[in-house]
Formats: structure tokens, C-alpha cells, sequence
């Protein structure tokens, strides 16, 4: 695992805490590298929303964000189901039977990390989502889902969400095998709309 993967990693299983500012030198001493590999992986980052900019040059992990989830959940809601009944005609035993095998894995690992779940729960959908062959809907899929990576980890853990989430993955997977698209896409959304409206709930308590 290179530099950048540990310090996504730390960040996703909340090593740091939100507002912290993260200095290169502590870094590189914590990593045991020097300064310039820290500061190219704090870079590219920021450039992915992990990291927030502050002061002249340097960066802060970013507060958790309801108004960010919130859009992120609105905009996946739509998207996502679309890209699913796209893909929906071109399904076969062989991507089910895998998505299968990627829920089935995650079933019998509790004690996944937050980065595994992330990965993992992306690869599910993914699976299926590639078969659509569409491939600007899909990056533009993938590229919501990344930024929802940090909040991914934490809804599971935190909120204790992971069971309801693969029981809700299951029941989308049976209706894609039973090739009904239309409950399949409302599965969906619902899946993406009750997981974010909990999130952005939980986000405006003020103990957190």
C-alpha cells in the first residue's frame, strides 16, 4: 500500500479528526517517509475532496458536510437507477452470479474496515452497473460514489447500517434475477434515499 492509500485509508477510519489541520513534517515522520511523497499524496487528496485547503498552503480534514450528503444522495438517486435499467438487458448468470459473490463475501467478513466496505460496496454495484456500457453515465457514477467514500465507512460503523444495507443489496440483486427493472430501479433509489436521508439526520445533531 503506497503513501496515498494509508493516509486515505486514516482518514476514512477517522485517524484524524474533522477540522484537523495535517502538517507534512508531523506526516512524514508518522509515515516514516519524507516530505515530498506527503506532499504529492496531500495534494491529489485535495484534488479529490479528501482534503480541504487551509491557510496558504496547507490542508485540514473537511468537516462532515449534510448539505454535501444530501446532494450527493439527490444526485445518485437519480443517476444510478437509470444506469442500472441500462444495464438491465444486457445481465447475464455470470455478472449476477458475481455480485452475487461480492455480497456473499461481504456477509462473511464482520469485520470489514470502513475502506473495505467502501470498495466493496462499490464493486456490487459496479458489477452491474459496467454491463450498461455507457460509459460517461458511468463515470459520472463512480466519481459520485468516490466522493461519497469517506461518509461510506462511517455510516455503517457509526450508524450501524451494514446489515440493512446488504439486506436492501440482496433484494435488488433478486429483482435484477428475476429481470424486473422497475422494481429494481425503485429498490435502488430507495436504497440510496433512506442511507443518505439517515446520514444528513444524524449530521444535524448538534452532538456531532
Amino acid at each position: 500500500m503506497g503513501l496515498y492509500e494509508k493516509i486515505k485509508s486514516d482518514l476514512q477510519q477517522g485517524r484524524f479528526a474533522a477540522g484537523q489541520v495535517l502538517k507534512q513534517a508531523e506526516l512524514a515522520e508518522l509515515y516514516a517517509v519524507s516530505r515530498i511523497p506527503v506532499r504529492d499524496a496531500l495534494q491529489r487528496l485535495k484534488n479529490e475532496g479528501w482534503l480541504t485547503g487551509h491557510g496558504k498552503r496547507g490542508v485540514a480534514v473537511p468537516q462532515f458536510d449534510p448539505i454535501e450528503v444530501e446532494d450527493l444522495y439527490l444526485m445518485r438517486m437519480r443517476l444510478e437507477p437509470l444506469l442500472q435499467s441500462l444495464a438491465l438487458e444486457s445481465l447475464n448468470g455470470e455478472i449476477l452470479g458475481r455480485a452475487r459473490d461480492i455480497l456473499e463475501s461481504m456477509q462473511a467478513k464482520p469485520e470489514l474496515s470502513a475502506e473495505q466496505i467502501g470498495k466493496m460496496n462499490w464493486e456490487f454495484h459496479a458489477c452491474i452497473y459496467r454491463a450498461a456500457a455507457r460509459p460517461t453515465l458511468f463515470s459520472t457514477v463512480k466519481q459520485l460514489h468516490r466522493q461519497c467514500e469517506r461518509y461510506i465507512g462511517y455510516q455503517s460503523h457509526g450508524l450501524n447500517y451494514q446489515g440493512t444495507s446488504q439486506d436492501e443489496h440482496f433484494a435488488i440483486l433478486k429483482a435484477l434475477q428475476e429481470g424486473n427493472g422497475d422494481q429494481a430501479a425503485a429498490l435502488l433509489a430507495k436504497h440510496i434515499e433512506a442511507a443518505g436521508k439517515l446520514l444528513v439526520k444524524h449530521l444535524h445533531q448538534p452532538h456531532f
